[in-house]
């Protein structure tokens, strides 16, 4: 069996939204000026931890957004339920195809590198 490099954790209570966004040829641009609004919305949000928005670097137009949430409901009913939502749909929900699917996870484990 081999040593393990990295330590090993759980990490407990943190929801994870994870989109992959597929914004239309030529709008990446303009997609991440209404994202850098956007994010003010969901920031002022209860429950909201913190978000990434990352570029794909091989497939132009592609990017990844991972959210971090204090419980599911804070995301399915909190955000999406509320009327800050709406100015985020009329923000960023036109730059989609197709529109992106939206799941939830759950931490398992992570692994931070050794410190010598």
């Amino acid at each position: 069996m081999v040593a393990a490099r990295f330590p090993v954790r759980t990490v407990p209570g943190v929801i994870l939204e994870h989109a992959l966004l597929s914004v239309r040829p030529g709008e990446q641009q303009a997609f991440e000026q209404a994202f850098a609004e956007a994010r003010q919305i969901i920031a002022g949000m209860p429950g909201f931890g913190r978000l990434t928005l990352s570029r794909c670097i091989e497939r132009a137009g592609t990017y990844l957004l991972l959210v971090e949430w204090a419980t599911l409901e804070d995301h399915t009913e909190g955000f999406r339920g509320s009327p800050e939502y709406q100015r985020w749909r009329e923000l960023l929900h036109s730059f989609y195809d197709p529109f992106p699917t939206v799941e939830h996870y759950t931490t398992v484990l992570t692994a931070d590198p050794l410190r010598r």
